[in-house]
């Protein structure tokens, strides 16, 4: 086939290679991406950045004490207390982490959809994954830089590496039509999510070598700090280069007459996806009910260490190794989760994960305080169904959306996941608060997962590829 696209073959309701040797061969390569990328929101975002971020900035208000002789820690809780200032705002630098990561939320809504939209008329979404990808790593390996009081600089590089990292994954995503049938959509999808997550452990327990065994190496931990961030910035870069060797373009852009993509195009596209999304309504009721359960599943991570750490009593190091369960356990889930969408179907099966996501919610209710090994035991449960929950939906979705509109739509189906991810917390915090019980807090997030197979239920799926002119897969 041309890497011009003359020569082609319609059979997964886009243009792709008729060779499945090639096939095979991009998508072993677009696993990688998962591989590479992962390192950013599991060692950076989760587990070294916040904490680290949260002392510089509480180091820089507490040398303005010297500077100026006023006490930006009257309280002397320097998590809470001490005052930190940016744009003319003042607020504690135990905040600054909470609020950095609404700011590159609300920033990637705006960024995400006009990405898509370039993405599906650029003549290379290839290289536009490229640049995405290695300016997050860059973003990330400069995090290195950030010490003593610079926690601006911190803000800045972790704003522009999440942009780039959600980007990239759009442009991302956006392959998987291009390089997969539809009857092998799921277990490409499955494989890349599990590759993600065995990534994610791999190089997380790299990182927690570094910073456990610091002194060992001749370094304090502020630099064993620095040092993860330069490795993991260097790990996106030089993981990002398998997929981009392998991938190739199998057709011309939608705007193949103009020369490039501009970003007014991309505006203007974004329009027009949004008013002709109103034309499938079935696969927007498939992406309805993708953004209640992925926010249950979204804040179920996100609160597990402190459930473990405030309701639990569970030291640091057993929250550590839960982090490490989760993303090895992960990669197994995920194969499974492709071998059985391959047995029964992509729907049938995430509707037996979301099950089971009610299992491991109402089982976290009964682990008992103290019990590591009980804690554990939840962690396995939700790594088991982590990965493949969310893989399955991907390439489920991937099959709804109108042909060589790809990028577009999961920049819908990203952005939808952005905009919707504080109401799970929300209900978290607020039944917390109001019942003074992480127990009843944690068990309040079944109505995400009850609700979310119900929606996912009543979705005719097989309707819903076909409405958009996709062949739909042998298995629903």
């Amino acid at each position: 086939m041309a890497s011009g696209g003359t020569e082609r073959m319609s059979v997964m309701g886009s243009d792709v290679a008729p060779d499945a040797a090639q096939r095979r061969r991009e998508q072993r390569g677009w696993c990688w991406y998962d591989w590479a990328n992962s390192v950013f929101p599991t060692s950076v975002s989760t587990v070294f950045l916040s904490l680290y971020l949260t002392a510089v900035a509480t180091s820089a208000a507490r040398a303005d004490t010297e500077r100026n002789g006023v006490d930006p820690c009257p309280g002397g809780n320097a998590l809470v207390d001490c005052d930190i200032s940016f744009l003319g705002l003042s607020f504690p630098a135990g905040s600054l982490w909470g609020y950095l990561l609404s700011v590159s939320t609300v920033v990637q809504v705006v960024v995400l959809p006009i990405t898509g939209a370039i993405a599906d008329r650029s003549n290379s979404k290839r290289l536009m994954l490229a640049v995405l990808a290695f300016g997050g790593a860059a973003a990330t390996a400069l995090l290195a830089l950030v010490g003593g009081q610079n926690w601006q600089l911190g803000v800045v590089l972790f704003i522009l590496g999440n942009i780039c990292f959600g980007a990239s994954v759009v442009v991302y995503y956006s392959f998987l039509p291009e390089i997969a049938t539809a009857d092998e959509r799921d277990m490409v999808s499955t494989k890349g999510w599990a590759f993600g997550y065995l990534g994610a452990g791999v190089a997380l327990a790299l990182h927690l070598v570094i910073y456990l065994f610091h002194d060992s190496i001749g370094m304090d931990s502020d630099a064993a700090v620095r040092l993860i961030f330069l490795s993991s910035g260097l790990w996106w870069a030089a993981f990002t280069l398998l997929p981009l060797a392998a991938l190739r373009r199998h057709r011309a852009p939608e705007a193949a007459a103009r020369p490039t993509a501009t970003l007014t195009d991309g505006f203007k596209q974004l329009g027009s996806t949004l008013r002709e999304a109103k034309h499938f309504p079935l696969t927007l009721a498939f992406l309805g009910a993708y953004w209640v359960f992925t926010d249950g599943i979204s804040t179920v991570v996100q609160v597990a260490p402190q459930y473990g750490n405030l309701e639990l009593k569970l030291p640091q190091d057993a929250l550590i190794v839960t982090v490490l369960i989760v993303q090895f356990i992960a990669f197994v889930g995920g194969m499974l989760h492709g071998l059985l969408a391959k047995r029964i179907g992509a729907k049938k099966t995430i509707l037996i994960s979301l099950t089971i996501w009610l299992g491991v919610v109402v089982a976290a209710y009964f682990v008992e305080a103290g019990q590591e090994a009980q804690f554990y035991g939840l962690a396995a449960g939700i790594g088991l169904v982590l990965g493949g929950t969310n893989a399955l939906s991907r390439s489920l979705f991937s099959q709804m959306v109108p042909p060589g509109r790809e990028a577009e739509y999961f920049s819908l189906y990203e952005v939808g996941e952005r905009s919707t991810s504080w109401l799970g917390p929300l209900v978290f915090a607020g039944v917390g608060q109001a019942t003074g019980s992480f127990r009843l807090a944690i068990v309040s997030l079944v109505l995400f997962f009850a609700v979310g197979l119900l929606l996912v239920a009543l979705v005719p799926v097989r309707r819903a590829i076909e409405a958009v002119g996709n062949p739909a897969p042998k298995v629903l």
